[in-house]
């Protein structure tokens, strides 16, 4: 019996942890993760809205030059509220031709340097990414200068809306 207590005597000693290898391991670990993250580029594109009194004050000021987009399911039309249609472009097998309304508005760019907004109206049921591009394609495009490609101004004051109806054929 005297055995069995001397058993119940004995105490293990306390057993230390040993961290260093995890913290060895954090240190390789924690900025290897920071370097290959791929972190989230937003872009924010600031759009003027028509406000709910807008109609008013277009009547009151006087006529001035002012380009609209219209994005069709078979088209997209370049227009200006003073001498009507300027050019359609037709859709191609790929689809929307932005390369050609580019090339048209940097035509109207050149009439109108000064002028730097422009009104994109699109049907309801137009593709997101369409709208995009043909933002893309309103705002800004490449040209060569001095051997490198850089990001020449269009017409970067956007205003979005609704197209208007067409008249079905009957």
């Amino acid at each position: 019996m005297a055995k069995r207590r001397r058993r119940h005597r004995r105490r293990h000693p306390a057993v230390e942890l040993n961290i260093t290898a995890f913290m060895n391991l954090m240190v390789v670990l924690v900025p290897f993760l920071l370097m290959t993250a791929v972190f989230t580029h937003l872009t924010i594109l600031e759009l003027n809205l028509p406000s709910a009194n807008s109609s008013d004050s277009q009547k009151n000021r006087k006529a001035q030059f002012e380009l609209k987009v219209t994005i069709r399911k078979d088209a997209l039309l370049l227009s200006d509220n003073k001498g009507g249609l300027i050019k359609r472009i037709p859709v191609t097998a790929r689809g929307h031709n932005y390369a050609v309304l580019t090339e048209v508005l940097k035509q109207v760019k050149a009439r109108f340097p000064d002028k730097t907004n422009a009104t994109i109206l699109s049907e309801a049921d137009t593709a997101y990414d369409t709208l995009v591009q043909v933002m893309d394609a309103v705002r800004m495009f490449k040209a060569f200068k001095d051997g490198e490609f850089i990001n020449a101004e269009l017409f970067p004051d956007i205003s979005i809306g609704d197209a208007p109806k067409t008249r079905q054929a009957r």
